[in-house]
C-alpha cells in the first residue's frame, strides 16, 4: 500500500469504539469529483489567488490534500453545535412591499439536529483531514458551545495530542435572555491546538490596553525590578490577554457588521485568533465558512485563504461581503503592504438542483408523500409500510453511507421480529439517492448478514427523470446598441414560496439580490467585470454598458434566496 495511503487507516478513536475513519485511502481530485471553477473576482496576485468551495467540506478537503499537506498555517471552524435547532433567514423583497401579505418568508438555511453518534462521527472524519492539511507550525481553534464541547475536546485530543493542547478559550458576551430555570448560558468555548510543538504564536500583535497603574512609589520589585517600572511598561504596552475574552461583543452590539447571517460572528474575534496565530501571507482555512467572517478577515489583514461550505446561500453571502471589500482595499492608494483581494470559487458538487441540504430533504419527503419521522429515529419517514432514508443528495451515495445508516438501526426490534418469525422481513427500506455506486444495496444486504431485509434504491437521476427539482427561473435580457439591458426576471422558486404572482410584483428588480456580468466570458470560468450588488432597501440597475471590446457575454442574475439564473450572449 503506498505511504499516503497508509496514513489513512485510523484506528477507533479511545473511549469511543463507533467512530472511525470510513474512507479506505484519501479521495483525489479526479477520483471523488471535479471542483469545477464557477466564477473569478480580479487578478492573480503575488502568484496567488484565493479560493472558494461550495460543497461538502470532507469532498473539499480530500480534494486539498494533494496540493495543501502540510501548508495551511491556520484553521479557524464554527462548526454546527448540534443544538437541535432549525436555522432560517428572514427573507424580504427590495424596497416597497407589495399588495400581497406573503411579502416575506422564513428560508431554512440549514438544521443543527443530529442523531445518536452521526454528529461526532462527522466531526472526527473531518478533524482527521484538518491535522493532515496544517503545517508543522499550524495551529486550530475549534469554536463550540455546551451541547457538545466536551466530546469535541476528547476527539480533539485523540486527533492532535494532548501535548498539543494549547488552550481553552471562553469568549464571554452579555444580553437579554427569557432563561429562568438556570443561569443564562453566555459563553462559547474555543479550543486552540496546534500540530506539533513548533507552533506560531505572537502574543505581542494581541495585546490590549492595559488600565492605568495606580502606582505608590514602593520598592516592592518583581524579578529584581521596580515595580512602577513593570507598570509603566505595561501601561505603554498594554497586556496579552487572558483566556477568557470579555472585550469582544457578540453580533447584536456590531451592526454595522451583520450580513443577515444566523450564525455569524464578529470581526473582533477573527482579528484576534488571525493575528495572534498567522503572519501576513500566511494561508488560513475555514471550511464551515458561513457567512464568510474568517474569510472577510484574512483579506483585510494581508493573509491568502481557503474556505468551504455547502449551503449556497453562505457562498452567496460570502462571495458579496468580499466582492466589496476587495473593491474598497483595491481602491485605496496604501494598502499597508500586500493583500490578496482576489478569489476564485469552485463547484465541487456537480449538483446543482437544491438552495441546500435541508431544502432538498423536505422536498424529497413531499414529493414522495413520506410520512416524517423525528430527528431521533434513523429514517427519515415511512410510507406503505416501508421506511424510507433519504442519503446524502449533494454527492453519489457510496457504501460508506451504509455504515453509517446501519451504525444507528434498531437492533433489538430487528431481534424480537426475527425470533418471532424468522421467515419474515425483519425491515422493508426504501433508500433515496442521487447517483450511487455499484452494489449499495448489495452492501446493506451483507452489513445486515444475520437479517431478512427487503431493500429498495430509489434513485432521483435514473428513475425518477420527471422529477421537477427546481422551477427554472425566466428573464428577458436583451442587447440595444451599446446597452445590455434586463427587461423582466421571473425567478419561479422564489415566487412560488411568496405565493405572489407575476402582476402582483411591481419591479423584478424586487426579487434581486445581485447582478454580474462577464464581457468576455471564455465558457470555463466567470471573470466578471460588472458586479451589481446594491444595498440592503436599493435596487440592482438592470441597464449596463457593454464595453467596446465586448466578445461573448455571460450574465448571472442571483435573486433573494441565492438561486441563480444565467444566460450567454453572442
Amino acid at each position: 500500500m503506498p505511504a499516503e495511503q497508509q496514513e489513512f487507516q485510523f484506528q477507533p478513536i479511545k473511549g469511543y469504539p463507533y467512530l472511525h475513519w470510513k474512507g479506505k485511502q484519501p479521495y483525489t481530485s479526479t477520483q471523488y469529483f471535479p471542483a469545477q471553477s464557477r466564477e473569478r473576482i480580479g487578478e492573480e496576485q503575488h502568484g496567488w489567488i484565493n479560493r472558494l468551495y461550495w460543497g461538502d467540506n470532507l469532498q473539499v478537503m480530500s480534494h486539498l490534500l494533494k496540493e495543501f499537506r502540510g501548508k495551511i498555517d491556520l484553521i479557524y471552524i464554527d462548526p454546527p453545535y448540534d443544538s437541535k435547532a432549525d436555522y432560517k433567514r428572514k427573507i424580504e423583497i427590495r424596497g416597497k412591499k407589495t399588495e400581497s401579505d406573503f411579502s416575506a418568508f422564513e428560508d431554512k438555511q440549514y438544521e443543527d439536529i443530529w442523531s445518536n453518534d452521526e454528529y461526532l462521527q462527522y466531526m472526527y472524519e473531518r478533524l482527521i483531514l484538518m491535522r493532515e492539511l496544517l503545517s508543522d507550525k499550524g495551529s486550530i481553534y475549534l469554536h463550540c458551545d455546551w451541547h457538545k464541547s466536551h466530546h469535541l475536546r476528547m476527539i480533539m485530543d485523540e486527533i492532535f495530542g494532548l501535548d498539543n493542547f494549547i488552550n481553552e478559550i471562553i469568549w464571554c458576551y452579555t444580553g437579554p435572555t427569557n432563561q429562568k430555570n438556570n443561569f443564562p448560558r453566555k459563553h462559547d468555548n474555543i479550543y486552540f491546538y496546534s500540530k506539533s510543538s513548533n507552533y506560531f504564536f505572537d502574543g505581542d500583535n494581541v495585546r490590549v490596553a492595559f488600565k492605568k497603574s495606580n502606582k505608590s512609589g514602593g520598592t516592592t520589585s518583581f524579578a529584581g525590578k521596580k515595580s512602577d517600572s513593570i507598570l509603566e511598561a505595561l501601561d505603554e504596552k498594554g497586556k496579552i490577554i487572558e483566556d477568557w475574552w470579555l472585550d469582544i461583543a457578540d453580533l447584536g452590539k456590531v451592526h454595522n457588521e451583520s450580513v443577515q447571517y444566523v450564525t455569524q460572528k464578529p470581526e473582533a474575534l477573527l482579528e484576534r485568533i488571525i493575528n495572534a496565530s498567522s503572519n501576513p501571507g500566511d494561508i488560513v482555512f475555514d471550511c464551515f465558512m458561513g457567512s464568510g467572517t474568517t474569510q472577510a478577515v484574512a483579506m483585510k489583514l494581508g493573509r491568502r485563504f481557503i474556505g468551504a461550505d455547502i449551503n449556497l446561500g453562505a457562498i452567496q453571502t460570502t462571495m458579496k461581503r468580499l466582492s466589496k471589500i476587495k473593491k474598497k482595499l483595491d481602491a485605496a492608494l496604501e494598502t499597508g503592504g500586500k493583500k490578496y483581494t482576489s478569489f476564485k470559487l469552485f463547484n465541487a458538487n456537480n449538483y446543482d438542483f437544491f438552495n441546500n441540504p435541508v431544502q432538498a430533504k423536505d422536498l424529497l419527503i413531499e414529493y414522495f408523500g413520506i410520512q416524517k419521522h423525528d430527528s431521533n429515529s434513523p429514517y427519515d419517514g415511512s410510507k406503505d409500510g416501508r421506511m424510507w432514508k433519504i442519503m446524502p443528495i449533494n454527492r453519489i451515495a457510496s457504501k460508506a453511507d451504509i455504515s453509517s445508516f446501519t451504525a444507528n438501526l434498531p437492533y433489538s426490534k430487528f431481534e424480537a421480529i426475527k425470533d418471532k418469525n424468522p421467515h419474515e422481513a425483519v425491515e422493508k427500506f426504501t433508500l433515496v439517492c442521487m447517483g450511487h455506486e455499484p452494489g449499495l444495496k448489495a452492501e446493506l444486504e451483507k452489513q445486515l448478514t444475520s437479517y431478512k431485509i427487503d431493500v429498495e434504491i430509489v434513485d432521483i437521476l435514473r428513475n425518477e427523470a420527471v422529477l421537477e427539482l427546481k422551477r427554472e427561473a425566466e428573464a428577458d435580457i436583451q442587447r440595444n446598441g451599446s446597452k445590455l439591458i434586463v427587461k423582466k426576471f421571473y425567478p419561479m422558486n422564489l415566487m412560488q414560496k411568496l405565493s405572489l404572482e407575476r402582476t402582483t410584483v411591481t419591479d423584478w428588480k424586487e426579487l434581486v439580490d445581485s447582478i454580474r456580468i462577464d464581457f468576455n466570458y471564455d465558457q470555463v470560468e466567470m471573470q466578471p467585470s460588472v458586479i451589481d450588488t446594491p444595498d440592503k432597501n436599493e435596487f440592482v440597475k438592470g441597464e449596463y454598458d457593454i464595453p467596446k471590446d465586448s466578445g461573448r457575454i455571460l450574465i448571472r442574475i442571483t435573486d433573494l434566496i441565492s438561486e441563480t439564473f444565467e444566460k450567454e450572449l453572442s
